[in-house]
């Protein structure tokens, strides 16, 4: 089983080398006719377009996410709805999140007035049965002394009238 392991190795080193070789031969023959030389020219600028956007793995680790790895221009631009939508949504929780804080302080603002309120209606009432108080009135009488208002010495009588 060990040799057929170490032919195995042997064939791939082989097979690594002729491809190398041949790629050699591909170079040498581009470096002779200038066309190759701008075609393979042109494959490289493409290739180096395309190497910030290669494909990047399913799965997201915490140092791609905090090194900025997974923002490449062709996620954002296959993900550009998504982002937009997500804005979209960030822009409405904070203007209802503003508007709800504007109608909170409203609220207590109308709160404490609605409680001064009914202080002062509480207070007018009070002083308004102190005032009418039998004796309040009397006193008042008294001091004054314009009004020809006394106090009756005798109890009401009952006139009966007949037919």
């Amino acid at each position: 089983m060990k040799k057929e392991e170490q032919d195995i190795e042997l064939k791939v080193i082989a097979g690594e080398q002729e491809d190398v070789a041949a790629e050699e031969e591909q170079l040498e023959e581009a470096q002779k006719d200038p066309e190759v030389q701008q075609i393979k020219l042109q494959d490289a600028i493409k290739k180096q377009a395309r190497e910030d956007e290669s494909e990047h793995s399913a799965t997201f680790t915490l140092r791609k996410i905090l090194g900025g790895d997974f923002l490449t221009a062709e996620m954002l631009r296959r993900q550009i709805g998504v982002v937009l939508l997500v804005l979209f949504f960030i822009i409405v929780y904070i203007s209802n999140r503003y508007s709800c804080q504007k109608s909170l302080i409203e609220i207590d603002q109308l709160n404490t007035e609605l409680q001064d309120a009914k202080y002062r209606a509480l207070s007018s009432a009070s002083e308004l049965t102190e005032r009418c108080r039998e004796s309040n009135v009397l006193e008042m009488l008294r001091i004054q002394k314009d009004s020809t208002l006394k106090i009756p010495s005798e109890p009401p009588y009952i006139v009966e009238i007949k037919n």
